[in-house]
């Protein structure tokens, strides 16, 4: 499974879960912290990041970044790694995260999945919110610029040009 392939799979989780809004890769925008989430997503101002990782070297590589090192830096109040099976087991998982194994057609919840009644104890209440909120003011500008914003106003849904 690839990269590409999880990441997609993360995204369409964090829609199942309920998150409303949902960013994934290859969006990128300028953060203080240098973080370029796979996916993150928000549901009732609760945010939810996934690390999508299809081998083991690019898993011990993601633990020497500076915002995984420390924990306030890095985004999501609750965090996931996604991998293939065995790829990532529990026991290598830093604190407060969580564990996807993505199977060819189901996601298996192996470490740290929330169930709705828990949402609220964050792991990561300490989260970047900054950085967030400068993802989600880099797509909203976006969308301003090209003209898109004031959709929000009444609702109408924006037409794609042919």
């Amino acid at each position: 499974m690839t990269h590409d392939e999880l990441v997609l799979r993360a995204e369409k989780f964090l829609k199942n879960l309920g998150c409303g809004v949902v960013f994934r890769d290859p969006f990128r925008a300028a953060t203080h912290s240098g973080e370029q989430p796979d996916a993150i997503g928000w549901r009732d101002s609760i945010s939810f990041l996934i690390e999508c990782k299809a081998s083991r070297s690019d898993f011990l590589a993601d633990k020497k970044k500076r915002f995984r090192i420390e924990a306030k830096d890095g985004m999501g109040e609750w965090r996931f790694y996604m991998c293939p099976p065995g790829i990532i087991k529990p026991e290598d998982l830093p604190d407060g995260w969580g564990l996807l194994w993505c199977h060819p057609h189901k996601i298996e919840r192996v470490h740290g999945i929330p169930a709705n009644t828990q949402l609220w104890e964050r792991p990561f209440k300490n989260a970047n919110k900054r950085a967030e909120t400068q993802l989600m003011y880099s797509a909203l500008r976006r969308m301003e610029i090209r003209g898109h914003l004031k959709q929000i106003y009444d609702g109408l849904p924006v037409e794609e040009s042919a």
